[in-house]
Formats: C-alpha cells, sequence, structure tokens
C-alpha cells in the first residue's frame, strides 16, 4: 500500500501544477495589458480605462477598450481597438487602432453636403482654418511637411 502511495504522490504533485496555469482569458487581463502598454506613453492614473468587449481566439484577442477622463463625461470618451497576443501570463499590445465615439442617435441627420467639420462637435473650427486656411491671429508658424525623398 506505501509504495502504491509513493508511486502516486509524484503524479498528483505533477497533475496539480498542470492546472495551477493562470487563466488570463478575460478582461480584466486585457485591460492590465492595455494599461500595462499606455502607461508607458500617458498618465493612466487620472483616466477611466473600460473594456466595453472582449473576443478571444486561442493567443489572440480582440478588445474595444474606452477612455476618459476620470470622473469625466462618458461622451468624452475614445474608443480604441486593440489587437493582443498571449504571451506567457499576460496580454500584450499588437496594434490598436482609434474608433470615433458616437452617440447613437436614430433621429440625428446626416451632415448636409459641403459640411467642413468631419463630424466635430457643433460650433468647432474646422481643423483645416476655417475657410481661408490660415492660422489664428498670433499663432505659432508650422513649418512644411518634408518632401518625400530629401
Amino acid at each position: 500500500m506505501k509504495t502504491v502511495a509513493l508511486c502516486l504522490a509524484p503524479l498528483c504533485l505533477v497533475l496539480s501544477l498542470a492546472g495551477c496555469g493562470k487563466n488570463i482569458d478575460t478582461p480584466e487581463a486585457v485591460k492590465l495589458g492595455v494599461v500595462k502598454d499606455i502607461a508607458k506613453k500617458v498618465d493612466v492614473q487620472n483616466m477611466e480605462v473600460n473594456v466595453d468587449s472582449v473576443s478571444f481566439r486561442g493567443k489572440e484577442a480582440t478588445a474595444n477598450i474606452s477612455f476618459r477622463p476620470k470622473g469625466g463625461d462618458p461622451k468624452q470618451s475614445i474608443t480604441m481597438k486593440y489587437e493582443l497576443e498571449r504571451k506567457g501570463d499576460e496580454w500584450a499590445v499588437k496594434g490598436r487602432n482609434m474608433q470615433r465615439h458616437e452617440e447613437k442617435d436614430p433621429s440625428a441627420a446626416p451632415p448636409p453636403p459641403g459640411d467642413t467639420t468631419g463630424g466635430l462637435p457643433p460650433g468647432h473650427m474646422p481643423i483645416t482654418g476655417g475657410a481661408t486656411g490660415q492660422l489664428p491671429p498670433g499663432h505659432m508658424p508650422i513649418p512644411p511637411a518634408p518632401t518625400p525623398g530629401k
């Protein structure tokens, strides 16, 4: 009986250790991976980060993550689509794409023809600098873009 117990002990140990693999197919684990990535560039302590949706495909995941200032209006949020890959017991960001945050209002009319705001908030100056294309008075000059191949 002792020999059977001694033979089964290592087998039980191996099986119990094999079962200790960390399940990281969770929104919380994806959020940790994204926060770790963006913390290299911005102060995430002042941001609310939410995993709006996530789908897992083996060692890859796709997630829609929204960001906004802490305590800020949800309308101020931006949404990024993240492509992640599993690296050990963590998710690492492979790529990202910004998505526009748009309220789904079925009664909203499309922008009128010739609209130059590109969907900016009402009253916002067009990004092109207005109808004249000139910078506001006192604005620092913007150097021309480099010519390709030079």
